[in-house]
């Protein structure tokens, strides 16, 4: 199973880095194209150097694989102008071309389920209600961050940075976007908690399989069986502290 899961990651990212290529040949706005996909140059980097020593759930790397392709449509085409967008407002009969508010619901699905594994897994939050509360906090900071920069952009760059805002002309673009990102954290943590909360389970439970014959050597006892080891991983008080589960 690891053999495989490292497989379909090691393709998963070959796929990522050529069509981020792809996405740059002939940007729209070359500019634009640069700080759309930034997240990307950033994220890659960390996630395959921190691969070995902490590795995320499968689910948390395809949603990421997910919002990087949002990020580099945007990019090659600037969120104004995707053609998706357009598809979906003449479906919805909508005024504006809606694929910004796309990104901005990723903008709060994936990092909801960031920030909800670095805290389970670090057992920084007790209480399941909250750890979705304090992963709200979190993806709504992101997001207003994220409206700080688009604010600092325009007033560096003037009318060059209207691509990389996208705002259409809409007077509350900062406020729609943010309450896209709060939609998408909640669906996040409505629709994949579960989900995340058993590909935990079997990473830590994987983990200590790993790590029991070291340990036993290290104090003379004998080694404890990988059956044995995965009991403990998903034993009650280790999945209350990882699911955030008080009694």
């Amino acid at each position: 199973m690891c053999a495989h899961r490292s497989t379909f990651l090691v393709l998963a990212l070959v796929l990522l880095l050529a069509l981020l290529v792809l996405s740059g040949v002939r940007p729209y706005d070359r500019a634009t194209w640069v700080m759309e996909v930034f997240p990307i140059f950033i994220a890659v980097p960390v996630l395959v150097s921190t691969y070995r020593r902490l590795p995320l759930t499968t689910l948390l790397y395809v949603c990421i694989f997910l919002h990087a392709l949002v990020l580099m449509l945007g990019g090659a085409y600037t969120y104004a102008r995707v053609p998706l967008g357009f598809q979906i407002a003449d479906y919805l009969d909508l005024a504006r071309n809606p694929y910004d508010k796309i990104g901005h619901f990723f903008q709060g699905f994936v990092p909801a389920l960031v920030a909800r594994e670095i805290l389970v897994r670090g057992a920084y939050v007790l209480g399941r209600k909250m750890l979705a509360f304090n992963v709200i906090c979190i993806v709504l900071a992101i997001s207003a961050c994220y409206e700080f920069l688009e604010w600092g952009a325009a007033l560096l760059m003037g009318q060059g940075a209207d691509e990389f805002l996208g705002t259409q002309g809409d007077p509350w673009d900062t406020q729609s976007d943010m309450f896209f990102a709060l939609i998408g954290a909640v669906c996040a943590l409505l629709l994949l908690s579960g989900e995340q909360d058993r590909q935990i389970r079997r990473l830590t439970s994987a983990a200590l399989r790993k790590a029991a014959p070291d340990v036993s050597a290290g104090t003379g006892r004998r080694p404890r069986s990988a059956e044995t080891v995965g009991k403990l991983a998903s034993g009650e008080q280790r999945q209350r502290v990882e699911t955030g589960n008080d009694p």
